[in-house]
Formats: structure tokens, C-alpha cells, sequence
């Protein structure tokens, strides 16, 4: 890999003060290693300790907290008693395509089969469209229910309820200054809603949907916890918070699908080389949602919801290997993307506080993907789009520092459409207003930024002797360790640092992008891991400091401890 396409912003490590004693004592019926591990998480009681790690169950918080679910559970009761036709309209991502299979299945079983939207990205991109809505009103659809989108759709809305169709959105995205004039509106984020629990994903809205249904109408035959699995998958993939709330679902979740009856997901779980028996939150970041996005980013995103929903075993088979087909070809093209956008940041002006780039050979399905990877190297935030038929699609993603939508909010007049997270937006524009936009959002970060010093920090549990740590320690380690997960946004990965290590063996794997090491202090010499750090093969120090999660390795079926190393230094003996 050439240092060209390269670019890493060095980390601060912020090592995390020892466990108080008075807080030890609260926690001792738990390891001195693992007291450390809840006080870093804010752990600081024994009833919060009993709390977080007993998340056995999902909160049961009443759905109809949720303003409006009144409303909607009505609206859907309606329709069904009349046999109405009812679409279900999602995304084409992994969140929606979870929303909109959990909608299918719980009208399914109660014998009504809805239609289900999921807009083209290419063709239609994110959220309700107009033509979309025409097309259901010709169909004779008569209610439409939005998961993970419709929440700053107003043009939208108000045709369907023009043209004579009742409208329920649900989604989790942030409202705009008016809300859509819909039959029922549930997002969290709406001003005076009572709910509790904000940061639920847009398939936790669907469950929720789905509950208040059935507190309202039970029927025996139909569990609503059977749709946890799903849940989970669009919670992780989503990158919601993992505490309160979703923390519950996703464990609760992920315990389904480790003994999951869904033909789809179990073909998807084998095609991606994961142990179900093992299967935790960061196989559904890392393994299942990258193929589950695939499809949309790839071709349509109805073959995800296909997996997900099909109960031929053939079927079921055979979209997965496609799935994961479209994930590799996904791979490349984000790979190219990268490097270009990277190589064009490199030769900018250092000092410009945001990185946008625009082409027409850019892939509009994972321009995403590599704004991400390009805001992790730089730390800055990235906009990166493709340019066609004189407009620009682009994905935003940004740092903890600077909130997208905030900004994007400011350009709003020089938009034709945008939404997200404080975190990630998607937008499309005229070319013509390109420069104005990047010249005025460029200003924004400028004055946002000014004077922070802005390096991603790395929050570390504990420091680690690792010539010190005795096999015999590992078990008891590793057993702590598992029972933070599920682990994810707001509730990390167990981090650790380890310093002075012997660097005994390097070479790249993955196109040169990845880095396996093997470092030996004393007696002992650890297995590790480095993704996206194959960079350090042309300049490896003989002694490095490494923050690392541990995690196991199965390999042609053998199991071994290994490193997965987040941040690599020199050590101050090399």
C-alpha cells in the first residue's frame, strides 16, 4: 500500500483513574478487574451494576407512551378489521429493510399481506418521494405506514392525504422546524413526546408499533418478541446508542439468533464465516449489516429484505452468497474511492476544516462508506458525492465536534433535500450551488472548530503488563469482558493498553491494508490484529505500545486468543 493513500490522525490515549475505594467496596461481589470495567462505564452501584448486567429483558416500557401510538394503533386496527390495503414504505438500508420485514411479518400474521416500498437509492434516493406516493394511490392503497423515514417529508405527506390515503410515519431522525400534517406521527424526537427513551432505531420504532398492536388486540398465537432478532440487527447496524433501551433488545436479540428459525439470516450467518454460537453485537456491525447494506448500496435493497424474510431454504441460500457477492465488489469500489478522496485531501490545504469531494465516477452506493473511513483518518468531517444529471448526491459523515444537521440546517437554502443524524446526512444539491455550499459550510466548520484541538481520543479501561499477564489469567478476563455486551456506540468495547511490546513478527493481509503482528514480551508472545494499519509494515518500530481489545480467533476451527489493536505508537525504548 502506498503512504500516499494513507492518512491517520494520531490518537490520545485517555487512560481511565483506578476504582475509587469506596466504589470497589460497592461492587464487590464482582472481580477487581471487572468493578474497573462498570466504574469506567458509570458504574457506580451495586443496584446499577445489577441493572446493567442483568439487561436480560427489555425494558417494558408501554408503547403507547409514544405520542400518537394511540392514533396509530387505531389507524392500523382500521384497516385491518375493513381488509384495507396497507403499504409499508421503508429505506434502503439495513435499519429500514429490518423495519419494513418486521411490519410485513406482523401484518402477515394476522393475514393481512401488505405491499412494501423500499425506494431505489439510485433512482428515487432516501425517504418518501411523490412519484412514490402517486404510484401506491394508483395501486389503491389506502394506508401507508413509513419506518425510518418520512419525518421531514411534508410535500410528501400532504399529496397522500390529497389522493385519499391515510399516512402513519415512524422514524427516528430528527424532525424539522414543522412536522409532516400525517393521521399519526410517532418519533421521540417530536416536541412533547413523553417517551422515555430517546435513541431508539427506526426498527425499534416498528416493535414498538407492533407491541402496542398486540397489548391492544392480543392474540395467542402471535408473540411480538419473536422480531428481537431483527431489533437487534438494525439497532447495531444503525450505530445507535447500545445502553437504556436498545442495550436490552439488542441482548435479548442477539440470544434469538443464536438459536434463529429465519432461513435468510441463518445462510447470511454461515456465508459470512461467524460461529452462531458466538455471535455478538460486533458480527452484526462488522459482518451481517456490510451484506444486508450491500444490496441497496449494490443494486436493490429488496434482497435483503427478501433474505430476511423468505422461508425457502434454497432461496434463503442463494441470496445470501449474492449478498455477499455485492459486499465484495462493494469492498473494491469503496477501496478506489477512498484512496482518491484521501489523495485529494492530502494535497489540500491542511488547514481546511472539512473535506468534500465530488466526481461522476463516484459509486452514489458507497460514497457513504468512504466519507466514514475519511473522517476517521483525518479526523475532520467529510462530504463525498457523485455528480450526475447536474446534481450532487452526497453522504456526510462528521466528528463528535461537529454536528452535521446543525450545519447542513444553515445551508438549508442551497439544498434540495437533506436529513440525518448529528453524526451522518445524507444531501443532493444543484451543481450550481456547489461552490456556495462548500465555501459557506467550509465557514461554518471553520468558526465551529476554531481554537478545539481536535484528535480522537481513545478511552482506555486499563493498562496492561503483558509480559505479566499469565494464560492462566485469560479465562477470567475474557469472561468479564463478555459480559459488557452487547457493546457498541455508548456502551464501548472493553480497551486496553500495553506498552514496551516486542514487535517479533509483521506482514500485511487484505491488499496490504491490514496488519497481523505477533508481540512477544517475556515468556508469553501474543497473536494480534491491526485493521486499516498496514502502513506500519514500511516503518515498524522493534518495540511498540498497542490499545487493543481481546477477542478470540477462529480459525479452521481452532480457537485462539488475539489482539485486536485500535491504535499502534513507538514505544519511547525504540
Amino acid at each position: 500500500m502506498t503512504e500516499t493513500n494513507h492518512h491517520s490522525t494520531p490518537k490520545r490515549w485517555k487512560i481511565s483513574p483506578l476504582v475509587p475505594p469506596h466504589i470497589s467496596r460497592e461492587l464487590s461481589e464482582h472481580s477487581p478487574f471487572l468493578r474497573q470495567l462498570l466504574f469506567n462505564r458509570g458504574i457506580t452501584t451495586a443496584e446499577s451494576a445489577r441493572a446493567y448486567l442483568g439487561a436480560d429483558s427489555p425494558t417494558d416500557t408501554n408503547p403507547f407512551a409514544l405520542k400518537d401510538m394511540d392514533k396509530a394503533v387505531a389507524l392500523i386496527h382500521n384497516a385491518l378489521e375493513n381488509n384495507q390495503n396497507v403499504a409499508i414504505y421503508g429505506d434502503y438500508d439495513t435499519d429500514g429493510v429490518t423495519s419494513s420485514a418486521l411490519l410485513y411479518e406482523f401484518f402477515d400474521q394476522l393475514g393481512h399481506t401488505p405491499r412494501v416500498y423500499i425506494p431505489n437509492r439510485f433512482d428515487e434516493g432516501y425517504g418518501l418521494n411523490l412519484e412514490a406516493i402517486q404510484q401506491l394511490a394508483s395501486e389503491g392503497i389506502n394506508l401507508v405506514i413509513t419506518v425510518d423515514c418520512g419525518i421531514r417529508s411534508l410535500e410528501e405527506v400532504a399529496l397522500a392525504k390529497q389522493l385519499g390515503m391515510k399516512i402513519i410515519i415512524t422514524d427516528h431522525h430528527l424532525p424539522g422546524k414543522e412536522l409532516p400534517d400525517a393521521d399519526a406521527v410517532i418519533d421521540p424526537h417530536q416536541a412533547g413526546d413523553p417517551y422515555p427513551f430517546k435513541m431508539l432505531a427506526g426498527v425499534g420504532m416498528a416493535y414498538k408499533i407492533a407491541k402496542a398492536y398486540l397489548l391492544a388486540y392480543p392474540d395467542p398465537a402471535i408473540d411480538y418478541r419473536q422480531w428481537l432478532e431483527l431489533v437487534s440487527i438494525g439497532t447495531v447496524v444503525d450505530i445507535a446508542p447500545l445502553d437504556g433501551e436498545n442495550r436490552a433488545l439488542v441482548k435479548a436479540g442477539l440470544q434469538q439468533m443464536r438459536q434463529t428459525q429465519r432461513q435468510g439470516l441463518y445462510s447470511l450467518i454461515q456465508t459470512s464465516g461467524i460461529k452462531i454460537d458466538q455471535l455478538n453485537a460486533g458480527h452484526l456491525g462488522f459482518g451481517i449489516g456490510p451484506r444486508l447494506n450491500a444490496a441497496g448500496r449494490m443494486d436493490s435493497a429488496l434482497a435483503a429484505f427478501e433474505l430476511l424474510t423468505t422461508k425457502d431454504l434454497f432461496r434463503a441460500g442463494s441470496l445470501a452468497q449474492q449478498l455477499d457477492n455485492y459486499n465484495s465488489q462493494r469492498k473494491e469500489i469503496m477501496h478506489a474511492i477512498q484512496d482518491r478522496v484521501v489523495a485529494e485531501a492530502n494535497a489540500a490545504d491542511p488547514d481546511t476544516p472539512i473535506i468534500i469531494s465530488v466526481a461522476e465516477d463516484y459509486e452514489e452506493g458507497v460514497v457513504g462508506l468512504a466519507a466514514g473511513r475519511v473522517t476517521e483518518g483525518f479526523y475532520k468531517p467529510a462530504i463525498v458525492g457523485r455528480l450526475e444529471n447536474g446534481m450532487v448526491k452526497g453522504s456526510c459523515r462528521t466528528i463528535p465536534e461537529f454536528n452535521i444537521v446543525e450545519a447542513l440546517d444553515q445551508c438549508a437554502d442551497l439544498l434540495e433535500h437533506y436529513g440525518g443524524h448529528a453524526m451522518a446526512a445524507g444531501l443532493s444539491l444543484k451543481i450550481e450551488q456547489l461552490e456556495t455550499f462548500t465555501e459557506r459550510i467550509t465557514q461554518i466548520a471553520r468558526e465551529k472548530l476554531a481554537g478545539m484541538e481536535l484528535a480522537p481520543e481513545l478511552s482506555i479501561d486499563y493498562e496492561i503488563s503483558l509480559d505479566k499477564l499469565k494464560p492462566e489469567h485469560i479465562p477470567g478476563i475474557l469472561s468479564d469482558i463478555a459480559t459488557l455486551e452487547p457493546t457498541g456506540t455508548s456502551n464501548p468495547d472493553a480497551l486496553f493498553c500495553s506498552r514496551n511490546c516486542r514487535v517479533a513478527r509483521t506482514y500485511c493481509v487484505g491488499d496490504g491494508r491490514h496488519l497481523k503482528l505477533t508481540l512477544g514480551t517475556g515468556m508469553h508472545q501474543f497473536d494480534a490484529i491491526a485493521f486499516n494499519q498496514g502502513h506500519w509494515l514500511q516503518d515498524m518500530p522493534a518495540y511498540v505500545d498497542v490499545a487493543y481489545a481481546f477477542e478470540i480467533n477462529t480459525y479452521q476451527g481452532r480457537q485462539s486468543l488475539q489482539l485486536n489493536v485500535r491504535d499502534i505508537k513507538a514505544s519511547d525504548c525504540s
